[in-house]
C-alpha cells in the first residue's frame, strides 16, 4: 500500500468502541437493514445484509446502513414492533464482527418537508377523502409532517402540516426502544438521523423552518430540543457507554426556500451558519452524542450533501475540519472525499474519519484494491446519481421518479448488481456462442466484457480508432475527470478478457457477420433544427470534441443537461453563455437527480447567466440569433457563436430480430444507467 494512505488504516474510538480503520461507509437511503419503502413494511432486508457483509469482508472499518424510518413509510409500523427482525439482525451482526468491522444502525425521525414525494402522491394528498382512505397504507400527512406548516421542497402544490408534541414524544420513545433492541442484537452503536440535510430534526433547528412557540421552537435550546431529547432517551435506556452518532450538517448553505448557495457565492445564510454551528456542535456533544458524521447542506442546497461532478472534490472538508475545533468527540467528513486527501486530513488531526458512500456502489472492493496497490482497478464513481438517488424535479413536477425507482434507490448506474443480486448476476453460458458487438462505447464495452465473462466468444467492432464512443465527448468537459477515469478503466478492463477488438472497422450489414448473436450499441445521432442559418451553428459534440471553438459570447440552444453543462463550462472558461430553452424550466428530465440539476440552476442564477425559457430559436444570423417567446414578438440576442444541443435520436445499425439485440441509446436515448443495465439485460439472456 502506498504510504500516503497509511493514516486511513489506523485504529480510533467512538466512545469505548474501537474501529480498526478510518474508513466509514456512510449511509445511503435504500440500504436500510430494515427495508426501505417496500409495501410489506419493516423487515430484515437480506439484500442489504449481503451488500454490507461484502463491504465488511473488503476491509471497511465502520459501516452505517441507510436510514431506517422509526415508523415505516408503508403500513406505519414502528421499528421496535418487529421482534423477529432483531433476532435476524443478531445473527447478521455475528457475521459482521467476524470480519473485524463495526456497524451502527441509522434511524430517522422523518423527512418533513424534504420527503421526496412522488408526483402521483401529491394529487392524492390534495384529495382529502382519498388521502384518509389510504392512510393505513401510506399516511402522507404523517410522512411529510414538519416543525411548522411549511411548503414542500418538492411540490408547490403541497403544504406540510405541523407535527404535534404527542407525535414528537412518541418518536423520542421509539428511538430509545429501538436503540435498546439494536444493542441487544449486537449492534455497535446508533446514528441519529439527522440534524442534517434539511430532514425533520434539522428543520426543527433552523429558524426559517421552525416557527413554533412551544418548547420545541423559538430559542436555540428549544430548536435543538428534539435532537437532544432523542440522545438522552437512548442513553437512559441503553447506558452512557452505548455510542450514539449524529448525522450533522455544519452549515445549511441556504438563501431561501428551494434556493441554495453555490461554492464561492456571497449570500446571507437563513439556515445554520458557522457561528451557530460552533455553538450547536458543542451543545450536541454535551447532550450525549459521541460522534458527528458531518458535511454541509440541506435539500434546499442538496448539492452540498450529495455533490455532483460540478462540486469540488473534498468540498466539505474545510468546514468540517473547522467544526472539529469546538468538540472533543470524533468528527467524520463526507462529500466527494478522495482517499489521499482524507488520509492527509486524518494524519494532521483535522478529522477523525473519512466518510465515503457512492464509491462503494461503483466498486465494492475499492478499499481492498487500495490496500493491494491496485488503484487502476478501482471503478470510479462518476457522481451521476442515475441509480443511487435518481430523484428528479423540475417546474410543475414534484418528483418525476417512478414509484418503483422510489422504492429501489441506492442502486448503481455502473453496476446493476448493486442491491439487485437476485435480478442481475453473472452465470456461465449454457452454450458457447459467437457474439458480435457493434459499437465500442460504454454499452458496447460492457456487453463485450460481460459476454466474455459468461464464456462466449466475442468480437467487438468500432468504426473509430478508439474505444469510448460518445462518452468521450461527454467526458471532455473540465469537471468530468471521473468520466475520463471511467473510460480509462473500461479500456484497461476489457483487455483482461478474451475479447477481439477491431478498431477502424465500420459494419454496414450485420447479416455479413459470422455471429450467432449480434448486439447493436451504435448510439444516437444529434437532432437538427430546421431554421435559417443552422449551417452556421456548432453541434454540441463538435464543441465537446474541440473540433470547433466558439467565441466569447455564445448562445446555447437547448437547456437540457448537455446544454447546461456546456454553458457551465463556457462560464468557467471566462466566456459569456446565454441559454435558450423552449420548455418552462431547465433540465426537464426524469433521468437527472435534483442534486445535479439544482446546482446548475442555482449556479446560473447566482452568476447571472442569461436564461430564456419558453423561447424558441427562429433564425441564426451574422452576430446574432433571432428568438421568440411564447405569444411574444421575435427579438435578437447578440452573440459570436451558437451551439446547438437539442437532444438525440436513436441510430441503430439494424432492426431488432431473433438474434439482433439493440441496447443503449441505439434503442432509446437515456442515461449511462440505461446503457449499462440494458447491456446486462441483453447479455444475461444469451
Amino acid at each position: 500500500m502506498d504510504s500516503k494512505y497509511e493514516a486511513l488504516f489506523t485504529p480510533w474510538k467512538i466512545g469505548n468502541v474501537e474501529i480498526k480503520n478510518r474508513i466509514v461507509l456512510c449511509p445511503m437511503g435504500g440500504t436500510s437493514l430494515f427495508g426501505w419503502m417496500e409495501k410489506t413494511g419493516n423487515h430484515f432486508d437480506k439484500e442489504a445484509a449481503g451488500f454490507f457483509l461484502e463491504k465488511a469482508r473488503n476491509n471497511v472499518g465502520l459501516i452505517i446502513p441507510g436510514i431506517a424510518p422509526i415508523r415505516s413509510t408503508f403500513m406505519g409500523q414502528w421499528l421496535y414492533q418487529n421482534k423477529k427482525m432483531f433476532i435476524q439482525l443478531k445473527s447478521f451482526m455475528d457475521e459482521i464482527h467476524k470480519t473485524g468491522a463495526k456497524l451502527f444502525i441509522q434511524i430517522t425521525a422523518g423527512m418533513g418537508r424534504s420527503w421526496a414525494v412522488p408526483t402521483p402522491l401529491v394529487a392524492l394528498h390534495n384529495m382529502p377523502v382519498v388521502r384518509d382512505i389510504i392512510k393505513p397504507i401510506i399516511n402522507i400527512p404523517y410522512q411529510s409532517a414538519s416543525p411548522s406548516e411549511l411548503p414542500s421542497r418538492w411540490s408547490d402544490k403541497m403544504t406540510c402540516r405541523e407535527i404535534t408534541v404527542k407525535e414528537i414524544e412518541e418518536i423520542v420513545d421509539a428511538f430509545a426502544k429501538t436503540a435498546l433492541m439494536c444493542k441487544e442484537a449486537g449492534v455497535d452503536g446508533i446514528e441519529v438521523h439527522a440534524v442534517h440535510e434539511g430532514y425533520l430534526l434539522d428543520q426543527f433547528t433552523t429558524k426559517y423552518t421552525n416557527k413554533r412557540t412551544d418548547k420545541y421552537g423559538g430559542s436555540f435550546e428549544n430548536r435543538y430540543r428534539f435532537a437532544t431529547d432523542i440522545v438522552k432517551a437512548i442513553k437512559k435506556k441503553c447506558g452512557q457507554d452505548f455510542p450514539v452518532s449524529l448525522r450533522y450538517s455544519v452549515q445549511s448553505k441556504v438563501k431561501d426556500f428551494c434556493s441554495g448557495a453555490v461554492p464561492g457565492e456571497e449570500y446571507t445564510e437563513i439556515g445554520r451558519d458557522m457561528q451557530e454551528s460552533e455553538k450547536a456542535a458543542k451543545y450536541l456533544e454535551d447532550a450525549g452524542y459521541d460522534m458527528l458524521n458531518a458535511d454541509n447542506g440541506s435539500y434546499d442546497s442538496w448539492y452540498w450533501a450529495h455533490p455532483p461532478m460540478y462540486m469540488p472534490q473534498n468540498c466539505n472538508l474545510e468546514d468540517v475540519a473547522h467544526i472539529k475545533k469546538f468538540v472533543n468527540i470524533p468528527v467524520v467528513c463526507a462529500g466527494r472525499m478522495e482517499p489521499d486527501v482524507g488520509a492527509a486530513a486524518v494524519a494532521e488531526g483535522k478529522i477523525d474519519g473519512v466518510g465515503i458512500a457512492r464509491q462503494f456502489l461503483a466498486d465494492s472492493e475499492w478499499v481492498t484494491k487500495l490496500i493491494e496497490d491496485r488503484i487502476e482497478d478501482i471503478r470510479p464513481c462518476i457522481c451521476c446519481h442515475n441509480g443511487c438517488f435518481n430523484m428528479s424535479h423540475y417546474k410543475g413536477v414534484a418528483n418525476a421518479q417512478s414509484i418503483y425507482d422510489a422504492s429501489h434507490i441506492a442502486r448503481c448506474a455502473l453496476d446493476p448488481r448493486v442491491m439487485q443480486s437476485d435480478k442481475y448476476k453473472i452465470k456461465p453460458a449454457k452454450a458457447k456462442k459467437k457474439i458480435a458487438v457493434i459499437g465500442g462505447g460504454i454499452g458496447g464495452m460492457e456487453a463485450a466484457i460481460l459476454a466474455a465473462k459468461r464464456g462466449h466468444e466475442v468480437v467487438l467492432y468500432e468504426k473509430s480508432d478508439k474505444l469510448g464512443g460518445v462518452f468521450i465527448a461527454a467526458a471532455a468537459l473540465s469537471f468530468k475527470e471521473k468520466d475520463r477515469e471511467l473510460i480509462a478503466w473500461y479500456n484497461r478492463e476489457i483487455k483482461k478478457y478474451p475479447v477481439e477488438i477491431k478498431l477502424n472497422t465500420k459494419i454496414n450489414d450485420v447479416n455479413a457477420l459470422n455471429a450467432d448473436e449480434i448486439i447493436v450499441a451504435t448510439g444516437a445521432k444529434p437532432n437538427r433544427l430546421n431554421v435559417e442559418g443552422i449551417e452556421n451553428s456548432i453541434e454540441a459534440i463538435e464543441y465537446l470534441l474541440k473540433e470547433k471553438e466558439p467565441g466569447e459570447k455564445v448562445v446555447i440552444v437547448g437547456g437540457g443537461l448537455t446544454g447546461c453543462e456546456i454553458a457551465y463550462e463556457l462560464y468557467l472558461q471566462g466566456k459569456k453563455p446565454v441559454i435558450v430553452e423552449m420548455k418552462d424550466d431547465l433540465i426537464v428530465s426524469d433521468k437527472v437527480c435534483l442534486a445535479n440539476s439544482s446546482f446548475l440552476r442555482d449556479f446560473f442564477k447566482a452568476n447571472k447567466v442569461p436564461v430564456h425559457l419558453n423561447t424558441k430559436l427562429c433564425e441564426i444570423k451574422q452576430g446574432a440569433v433571432t428568438v421568440s417567446e411564447e405569444d411574444g414578438k421575435p427579438f435578437d440576442i447578440d452573440c459570436d457563436d451558437v451551439i446547438i444541443s437539442v437532444g438525440y435520436t436513436p441510430a441503430p445499425l439494424a432492426k431488432k430480430g431473433r438474434n439482433v439485440h439493440i441496447i443503449g441509446d441505439a434503442n432509446r436515448v437515456g442515461s449511462l444507467r440505461t446503457v449499462i443495465w440494458q447491456a446486462w439485460d441483453a447479455v444475461m439472456k444469451l
